[in-house]
């Protein structure tokens, strides 16, 4: 693809230093967020909105440099999430006392190292693949080409305004802006806490009522992925959802006596919606965690040829020593040679790693086996997934599970159990949740830098030098937040303050599974379930089992924006295509700036809380028409603002 910005230069120092600021930062932001809340913001829109105000405003750089930037301060974001799933989990399962800094840098390192090296021999096949919107990418480089036209930009800004201004009064996570009753009204859901159920406790972390319209996620970023992606992907994804909801936890609640015993309900003072959270975070999510096996398997299996074609290319490179004949400079990236090379040089650390895990070598060599076929697999899962639905929505934590229950199983079958047992399980899913994550969002960077002209080997090395920076740096807040909650007085992670529920979920699963107690009929019937949607040629056996594992409300705000998105098309058909277009490219930048102003807010919000400032609560008892008044106002603003463009 051409370059917009000609000869401008695009690896520079300055770019460089923006970028590894911005990945500590927001890093460090999305770590808080995480282990309080459960949830990352994604960095990339509120990096593309720095790089080029800083960039391009205050040093008059080039387009390629604000690329480079925000390249190097995604990875930040990325590898936090990969870091909270996984590095506290040790802490919750007693593997460690206290955060051990080496051994978390190591596992960082390693995960976002591997994510790197195996984006380069997939970037081909995927990055080029027309079946693949990335609808992100397409909203960060509208963020950075409405720089360059003062009518696009102005668009832009005013929608990051709204979806800012929306954060902020919906935002109740640790802020409290609002009191909690807020969150009903936007769709988080209003239960934390412990529920007993048919004799065992669970914990419900902030899950969405069994009645989702009456809880609607209005959220500006979910519905601004939903327009972007159209509404045919994300009517699949909220599919899922609805068989989730509506169908299974209805017929698990009805046959299944000890959740469905309505005097044990009233003993626990649990209601309906509480139960059916907890149905859906115990006995769905892993049966979608079974359904996304086979779909990950299956989405590779159609995706064959151009993975093929991927890789034929790169053995070409190592056997030409770099590029293959013919490869032009926008198309280039770092030498096949070296990504094996590296790929194996991370191996070594990670074996003696896992060895002083488990004290049996046999047992460190097949955790370094499953990190390495894992890793590669789900990285290309989460790169295809970015690619449909946007890194925002990619469940990382499902891939990372996934992987656990592979590590958990070959350690069950070694013998090795007990605490090194699950340290080793812990190891290797920290290392590969690190990788998905990094190549996920790595992915959706270099889909950017083809779009603005960029050069794929100059994203990869900014890449690298990004990964290497922040793990020496993420695992510090999480330090910090542990032994200052202790010191507070608390329990530290795990606790009421710090709960770092996907974490918790790892814990639980690797010792449950180590100890041999693992509901294996969930995921065996999950795997059945997609095997049925492929039987019967359902169009994404992977979308629907990514619908049941998200958040319900999550899939609803997808959902809208994509039937927005139809009512704007449909609206526009009888238009010119010049028209047309124009609508389009107002209506993804409208969505672009939504997406982005939440972002940016979010991560605002999420450095208020760090520094424990307290807003005051204005609304006491807020009520749910909010939520639906937000809907109505995104959706003039997503259907109206273009066509009124394409008619101008």
């Amino acid at each position: 693809m051409a370059n917009p910005s000609g000869g401008a230069r695009e690896f520079t120092l300055r770019a460089l230093l923006l970028g590894l600021v911005m990945a500590v930062v927001l890093g460090a932001a999305n770590a808080y967020l995480g282990i309080r809340a459960g949830q990352t913001v994604a960095a990339t829109f509120p990096a593309a909105v720095v790089a080029m105000v800083v960039i391009r405003r205050l040093f008059g750089g080039s387009l390629l440099e604000e690329n480079i930037a925000r390249t190097t301060a995604s990875v930040g974001e990325a590898l936090a999430a990969g870091a909270i799933f996984t590095l506290p989990a040790f802490i919750m399962a007693g593997s460690w006392e206290s955060f051990h800094y080496l051994e978390s840098t190591l596992l960082m390192l390693v995960g976002g190292l591997l994510g790197i090296l195996f984006v380069v021999i997939l970037r081909r096949s995927m990055v080029n693949d027309p079946g693949l919107p990335f609808p992100e990418s397409v909203a960060a480089a509208e963020i950075h080409r409405a720089g360059q036209g003062a009518s696009g930009g102005r668009l832009l800004f005013r929608m990051m305004g709204v979806g800012a201004a929306i954060e902020l009064l919906k935002n109740s996570k640790g802020i409290q802006l609002f009191s909690d009753r807020i969150a009903g009204a936007f769709g988080y859901g209003s239960y934390q806490g412990a529920v007993e159920v048919g004799g065992q406790s669970f914990g419900a972390a902030a899950q969405p009522g069994i009645f989702p319209f009456s809880t609607p996620a209005a959220s500006p970023a979910y519905l601004g992925v939903g327009y972007i992606i159209g509404f045919r992907l994300a009517a699949l994804t909220f599919s899922g959802g609805v068989f989730a909801w509506w169908f299974m936890i209805p017929g698990i609640l009805f046959f299944n006596p000890d959740f469905a015993d309505a005097g044990r309900l009233a003993a626990t003072g649990a209601d309906w919606s509480e139960v059916s959270s907890v149905v859906w975070g115990e006995l769905v999510r892993p049966i979608a965690v079974g359904a996304m096996i086979a779909g990950a398997v299956w989405t590779l299996l159609r995706m064959r040829k151009s993975l093929a074609e991927g890789l034929r290319r790169s053995f070409g490179e190592l056997k030409s020593g770099g590029a293959t004949a013919g490869t032009e400079e926008k198309d280039r990236d770092i030498p096949f040679s070296w990504t094996a090379a590296g790929v194996v040089a991370l191996v070594i650390p990670t074996f003696f790693l896992y060895n002083y895990y488990t004290g049996q070598p046999l047992g460190a060599l097949g955790s370094a086996i499953v990190m390495i076929i894992a890793g590669f697999f789900f990285s290309a899962v989460a790169g295809y997934l970015v690619g449909v639905i946007g890194s925002s929505s990619n469940p990382v934590s499902g891939l990372t599970i996934s992987t656990l229950l592979l590590a958990a199983l070959l350690m069950t079958f070694l013998g090795v159990r007990g605490a090194e047992g699950v340290a080793a399980v812990l190891g290797v899913a920290a290392v590969v949740c690190c990788a998905c994550a990094v190549a996920g969002d790595m992915l959706q960077d270099l889909k950017v830098g083809q779009i603005l002209g960029g050069t794929p080997f100059r994203m990869e090395w900014a890449e690298i030098i990004g990964v290497v920076f922040a793990s020496l740096f993420l695992v510090v807040p999480m330090m910090l937040l542990h032994q200052g909650d202790i010191a507070a007085g608390g329990a530290g992670i795990g606790g009421e303050e710090l709960p770092a529920p996907q974490a918790g979920l790892m814990a639980l699963l690797s010792q449950g599974i180590v100890g041999g107690d693992m509901r294996w009929p969930l995921v065996v019937f999950g795997i059945a379930l997609c095997l049925f949607f492929i039987l019967i040629r359902a169009p994404s056996p992977m979308l629907i089992a990514v619908g049941m594992y998200l958040p319900l409300q999550t899939t609803f705000a997808i959902f809208v924006g994509g039937f927005f998105r139809w009512i704007t098309d449909r609206r526009a058909a009888s238009l010119p295509t010049d028209r047309r277009t124009l609508a389009e490219n107002a209506g993804t930048l409208i969505a672009s700036g939504l997406i982005a102003g939440e972002a940016l807010m979010g991560v605002f919000l999420s450095g208020l809380a760090v520094w424990e400032f307290q807003l005051p609560i204005l609304v006491p008892m807020p009520s749910g028409i909010p939520g639906f008044l937000v809907f109505a106002l995104l959706g003039w603003f997503l259907i109206s603002i273009p066509l009124r463009h394409a008619r101008r």
